[in-house]
This record gives structure tokens, sequence and C-alpha cells, in this order.
């Protein structure tokens, strides 16, 4: 399915400035190796899983760690890492969609050359850098929620698969990604400094997941029709299937998590403050109460003083 002379493609020869690393990486040989060692992405998800959840076992009898700034510059790394791959990304992704179509971007894999090439396959290969995410929960005891888990190794898995034959439609996920992330571990590396940003940029950033989702399965609806019609378009239909798969299933959790941190927490909070709210004028009555016995039985007191 992949291919390795692209045409028309956006070069090295249209950025202004190209990287040594970006120069030299070899399209071919990293499709290769993708294609010889892919199905690895699930040896990896199994000891991702085996040592996360060993790992929280193994810290029920210790104390949390800490881990501020390790925590920080980890996510500042990450961050960092996804601007540079969401700026390198975006000039041939404009052009894919401004001087060719919203198909081409589509349907068409020139991006896994040349520059958006190497980021690219640092994308993929970033997926299992990113395991290490679930370390800092297991090693600071937090919570860990399957939503968490089950998108790392699903990305991982969709993100090999994919890249080992050229799946056009992973121009758009790619940059996507990156731009979320650049946005999402930033927040989170202020976050590590216990620096609190205002509610709306966490709901911004699932907000932000959720919407990512949303485009994925119209990728996905708009490729079956495209096949469906007999029209050339570059992704199997393995691919597409587990294309669907996955972004439905994170879109449902996404919302579901959203619902769960900020609809109906709000909810509890305001009903918490009513309740509050209507238990201060029984608390002043009862103070009121006892004001007016205590003025009665100092005016008895009074009176019986006076009679005797």
């Amino acid at each position: 399915m992949a291919t390795y002379d692209y045409n028309p493609r956006y070069g090295l020869e249209n950025y202004s400035y190209v990287l040594p690393f970006e120069a030299s990486f070899d399209s071919v040989k990293s499709t290769v190796w993708m294609q010889e060692n892919w199905y690895h992405a699930f040896t990896l998800s199994a000891i991702y899983v085996i040592v996360i959840f060993g790992g929280q076992k193994l810290m029920e009898s210790r104390k949390p760690y800490a881990l501020d700034w390790p925590l920080a510059l980890w996510n500042a790394g990450l961050a960092l890492f996804s601007i540079m791959g969401v700026i390198r990304m975006t000039p041939e992704m404009f052009w894919s969609v401004g001087s060719n179509s919203f198909v081409y971007s589509i349907c068409t894999a020139s991006f896994a050359q040349g520059v958006t090439g190497y980021w690219t396959e640092k994308f993929a290969m970033s997926k299992v850098v990113e395991f290490g995410d679930t370390a800092f929960i297991v090693l600071r005891k937090r919570p860990l929620i399957f939503l968490h888990w089950y998108h790392h190794i699903t990305v991982l898995a969709y993100t090999w698969h994919a890249y080992k034959d050229h799946t056009a439609s992973g121009r758009w996920f790619i940059w996507m990604n990156y731009l979320v992330h650049a946005i999402m571990y930033s927040y989170y590396a202020i976050r590590a400094l216990h620096v609190r940003p205002p509610k709306f940029i966490s709901m911004m950033v699932t907000v932000l997941q959720i919407l990512q989702m949303v485009v994925g399965v119209y990728i996905g609806i708009t490729i079956y029709g495209i096949k469906s019609a007999d029209q050339p378009c570059q992704q199997t239909w393995q691919n597409l299937m587990f294309s669907f798969t996955i972004y439905f299933s994170y879109f449902l959790l996404f919302c579901n998590f959203f619902y769960h941190a900020y609809v109906k927490s709000d909810r509890s909070q305001k009903g918490a403050k009513k309740r509050v709210a209507a238990s201060k004028p029984t608390v002043e009555s009862e103070k009121e109460n006892v004001i007016a016995n205590n003025e009665a039985s100092t005016a008895g007191r009074r009176r019986r003083v006076r009679v005797d």
C-alpha cells in the first residue's frame, strides 16, 4: 500500500529552512522498519499494562512520590515536541487542502516523506514515550482511569498500523494530535508547578479532544464513501475499520469524562451550595428561639424577684 514517490507533494524545496535531521530522513528505511515491526505495538502494550497494574500493586504499601519538578519537565518536554511537530506539519497540511483538495488531504499520503515524513515517524515513536505519563500517575498514587490507559495502547497500535501503509488520513490525525497535545501538555506542565489556571482551560482541552474525535469519525465516513464508490483512496479497509472503532470509542469515553468532570460535578457543587443556603434560615431561627427563650427566662426571674 505504501509508496515512496508522491506527486504532487510539498517537498524540501518548499520550506524556507530545513533542519539537518529532517533533510537526512530516509522514508523508505523508516517505512520498511515499521512494516516489519508494527505488530510489536501489541507487545509493548502488553508490557505496559503489566507494568502499570503491577506498579499500582507495589505502591499500595508505599507513600506517593511528589515528583512535581520531574512531572513539570516531562510535560514541558512533550509540549515542546508537540509544538515543533505542529509547526513543521502545518505548511504541508494547509497546502494539501488549499492547493489541492480535502479529498487529496485524506486520500494521498504525500506527507510521509521529507520534513513531514520525519515528524510523522517521530509522532509514531512518541506514542511509546507517552507511556511514561502513566508512570507518574502510578508513582504519585493518582486515580488511573480506563480512558487513560485504553487511549495510550490503542493510539500506539493504530498509529503503527497506519504508518506501515502510509494511511493518507493520518495527515489529519497527526496534525490534530500534535495541536491538541501542544496545548494539553503545556497545561499539565503548569499544573505540575501548582499553578491553577482557570477551569475553562481544562474544559477547553477536553472539548478539543472531543472535536478531534468528531473530525476523525467524519473523515472515516468520507473515506468509506469514496472507497465504496471504487475511487482511489490510500487507506486499507482494515485500517479504516480500526479507525472507526477507536475514534468512536474515544468520542464516547471523552464525552463521558466531560460529563462527570464538569457537568455532573458542577451540579453536585451547586446542589451542595443550595443545601447549605437552605440550612441557614433554620440555623438562624434556632438562634432566635434560643435568644427568645433566654429573654423569657430572664424576665421570669425578674418577676419572681419583684414578687419576693
